[in-house]
């Protein structure tokens, strides 16, 4: 039997020395981006996500990070992780999917309730591009 998984893309946006995550319904804060698509391709999908969840317009650095997270006992998702960088201003506006959004200093990740393979991604990606 094979393991088949949903797949999510989150993007990495860095502003300031911070990264931007949302407050989701489990009350912890993750990384914009959202399921797959059929017929989308992993950069699309985020491009759309980071429009549809925060009013963003964003390009794509570089692939950062690929992993399967584990949401809930015996849920699992496979994660994809980009760099993303705003192409216009910083005006967030919040869709109704997340409670919250916050800038949050890359420094201080472990402040905050985050699953630990959203903080890898972070910290790779900042070690990649200071």
């Amino acid at each position: 039997m094979s393991w088949k998984l949903p797949v999510s893309v989150k993007g990495i946006i860095f502003h300031n020395d911070r990264v931007i995550l949302l407050k989701n319904e489990r009350n912890e804060w993750e990384l914009p981006g959202g399921r797959l698509e059929p017929g989308e391709t992993p950069e699309e999908c985020v491009r759309r996500e980071i429009r549809e969840e925060l009013g963003l317009y964003c390009s794509i650095k570089t692939l950062i990070d690929v992993w399967v997270y584990e949401v809930l006992e015996d849920r699992h998702v496979l994660i994809v992780t980009y760099l993303c960088e705003v192409l216009e201003r910083f005006d967030v506006n919040l869709g109704d999917e997340h409670s919250g959004f916050l800038w949050h200093p890359i420094a201080e990740l472990e402040s905050l309730p985050i699953p630990k393979g959203y903080m890898d991604s972070i910290r790779k990606a900042a070690e990649r591009f200071e």
